[in-house]
């Protein structure tokens, strides 16, 4: 009876701390956690998910159950690192969003904004089908279980019990924002390229007719050029993003290393 109670309540306190970290970062993480997906959604899959890998990161947890005073504080110190994890999941997808709006600027549709679903705000028109293609990619080539699994080898990078380096933790995140907004640049480079230099044509074209509305008139051309590079450079923008997302969660697979 009492190896039975005993089993029960590690049993319990492992669900429990498990939840914490796993369901905090769901309510973040791309895809999952997106605005677009039902809260009772994330919460079935947050239960589900702790339910089968608390077995697993059992080895992680302090035997036997700590007191009241420490298991408050456990619990504390995984929402943080759950929110930890699910936001820097977050920032290797916003670099679709970044990217969106480089292009939609270099192609003359600044102004075009609209509902990202993705993030739950108002977007380039660019941006917004990338998030989305960008999570329908997550799915399709099922990225999504490096998630999962990523939060399993967190417990190697963040041990229960262990405080947090908050110092580390900045500055992964400051890593992870400058590495996402260079690979949102990276993906919108070639238009870069196209607009400058439909930019030098129409300037030069300006001084050689003054008196007409140069740039008036090539703004259909603009806008007709950047969607023919989009055409050209949309999947291999992605396919890099892709290799770029998976890297960022393979540290965490890897336990860091």
């Amino acid at each position: 009876m009492n190896l039975l109670e005993e089993f029960l309540v590690q049993g319990v306190f492992a669900f429990m701390l498990t939840f914490v970290r796993i369901g905090s970062a769901i309510t973040i993480m791309p895809g999952v956690g997106d605005s677009f997906t039902p809260q009772s959604v994330r919460l079935y899959i947050a239960l589900g998910l702790s339910l089968v890998l608390s077995p697993l990161v059992s080895q992680y947890l302090p035997n036997p159950v700590p007191t009241t005073a420490v298991l408050f504080t456990l619990i504390a110190m995984e929402f943080v690192i759950g929110i930890f994890i699910g936001t820097v999941a977050r920032i290797l997808i916003v670099a679709l969003d970044t990217a969106g709006m480089v292009i939609s600027m270099m192609s003359g549709l600044g102004n075009a904004q609209v509902f990202n679903p993705a993030s739950a705000t108002q977007g380039s028109l660019i941006g917004a089908m990338l998030s989305v293609t960008g999570v329908l990619l997550i799915f399709v080539t099922n990225m999504h279980h490096l998630l999962f699994f990523g939060l399993v080898g967190s417990y190697e990078l963040f041990p229960v019990g262990a405080i947090p380096d908050t110092g580390s933790m900045a500055e992964m995140l400051a890593r992870a924002v400058a590495g996402s907004f260079m690979v949102g640049v990276q993906i919108s480079s070639p238009f870069i390229v196209v607009s400058l230099l439909i930019y030098i044509g129409m300037g030069v074209l300006t001084r050689l007719m003054p008196q007409i509305q140069i740039f008036l008139l090539a703004l259909p051309l603009q806008i007709m050029l950047s969607f023919v590079t989009l055409v050209l450079v949309l999947s291999a923008g992605l396919m890099f993003w892709l290799t770029k997302f998976e890297d960022g969660m393979v540290f965490f697979l890897s336990g860091g290393g």
